[in-house]
């Protein structure tokens, strides 16, 4: 004979459960001298008795099919073509690198896409807009102990990019440090004439020189961030995948239209670059969705997941790219300037 499966089961105590009930009389009836237990109360037990026993009758969804659905990052996914080889380098395409949130991977992003560019064959200059100096910390560079920076490139007249940018240890990649100075400049250039088209004037005589420049903004939207973004041709928008992030987008963007209307009419978004994406939690899934809902195309394919390597490259004053170049981040990296090098 077959055996009754676990749902039969469950679905035999439910019903016999419920009959029984029925056969009950109504409460404060007496049988045989005593009195009668309420029946729904009765039939409720019965019914949780068979969901207890009671298996679910649909099959759980294999790994493999249900990824995609689940994380809407991977089902963006699509292979990226192969960067052509350059024959000559110059003019620079400048892109900044913006993002009033502290902490949402500018600096980190900045680093690694000028690494990542290099391989593919391109002359990158990376230029440290932010007093706090973590881009030059990052590639190792003491800017502490520099006699010239940014800050002097931008308020005297007689020093150039060229007397202040030092090479680092990646060959073709440059970088123009800064330091604590440069927090005087946002309260000098307010006197000055043209005071946004600053950074704009100072970079025309490196521009020829390189195919990418990339300049990490300080986490506000003063007047250095203006000077960047007027100056640049393309914006690339770092964003945490955490709520907080998310609602100063939308200052962000308004912020860029402003600049285009009246400083920098040529001023696009090159892309919303998700990154600390964690696919194991609800909230960034989330987060990333509704930012692909509001923005579609604009969001970069690539995203830049939680890694313990990132914190590793900032002691070693390395990219990703040659500190840890078979990890997922250096991966990731690579991917964002192949989407860069298409734009």
């Amino acid at each position: 004979m077959r055996r009754a499966s676990s749902v039969e089961r469950g679905d035999l105590l439910t019903v016999g459960a419920s009959r029984a009930a029925e056969r009950l009389t109504a409460p404060g009836d007496r049988r045989n001298g005593h009195e009668v237990e309420d029946t729904t109360a009765m039939a409720i037990r019965g019914d949780a008795a068979g969901q207890a026993f009671a298996l679910p009758t649909d099959p759980e969804p294999e790994m493999g099919a249900a990824a995609p659905r689940l994380d809407p990052a991977r089902a963006r996914m699509r292979r990226l073509p192969d960067p052509k080889p350059l024959t000559q380098h110059g003019p620079a395409r400048i892109i900044a690198m913006c993002n009033q949130k502290g902490g949402v991977g500018k600096t980190t992003s900045t680093i690694n896409l000028g690494a990542a560019l290099v391989e593919y064959g391109r002359k990158v200059l990376l230029i440290d807009l932010d007093p706090q100096g973590a881009l030059s910390v990052g590639l190792g560079v003491p800017a502490q102990n520099l006699d010239r920076t940014i800050y002097n490139a931008l308020m005297e007249r007689r020093t150039s990019l060229k007397d202040v940018r030092v090479s680092t240890d990646i060959p073709g990649l440059d970088l123009v440090p800064s330091n604590i100075d440069l927090s005087a400049a946002e309260v000098q250039l307010v006197s000055e004439v043209a005071r946004e088209q600053t950074l704009l004037r100072i970079l025309a005589d490196v521009r020829d020189d390189y195919d990418y420049i990339l300049i990490d903004c300080q986490p506000s939207l003063g007047l250095l961030t203006v000077n960047a973004l007027t100056a640049a041709q393309g914006v690339i928008i770092p964003l945490e995948c955490e709520f907080f992030s998310l609602r100063g987008v939308a200052l962000l963007v308004d912020t860029i239209d402003k600049v285009k209307e009246r400083l920098n009419p040529s001023l696009e978004i090159d892309g919303i670059l998700a990154t600390m994406y964690d696919t194991r939690t609800v909230h960034c899934r989330e987060v990333f969705s509704r930012v692909v809902e509001a923005f579609g195309d604009t969001v970069f394919q690539t995203v830049i997941t939680r890694t313990v390597r990132f914190p590793e490259t900032t002691v070693a004053g390395q990219p990703i790219t040659t500190w840890a170049p078979t990890s997922s981040g250096a991966s990731a990296y690579r991917d964002l300037a192949k989407e860069v090098l298409a734009l």
